[in-house]
């Protein structure tokens, strides 16, 4: 991959993690996401541990989809 390709990549990159920054920003809560079963969510008291095992898994397939497909384009 030479540099121009890199540096498309890094801009589609950009604008991917903007698009998303935003829909979080101006959407509020999505709210299925954080609540998935397998997400781990424990409270007692004055503590509170939260661990999105679910849907990091749920993120990491659409982003590696996502990445496969753009990188299919060229």
């Amino acid at each position: 991959m030479n540099t121009s390709g890199i540096g498309l990549a890094l801009i589609l990159l950009g604008a991917v993690f903007a698009v998303v920054g935003l829909i979080l920003y101006l959407g509020g809560n999505l709210g299925f996401l954080g609540k998935l079963p397998g997400d781990i969510r424990v409270e007692r008291g004055n503590f509170k541990f939260y661990f999105p095992i679910t849907t990091s898994i749920l993120i990491s397939i659409i982003l590696t989809a996502l990445l496969f497909l753009l990188s299919r384009l060229k």
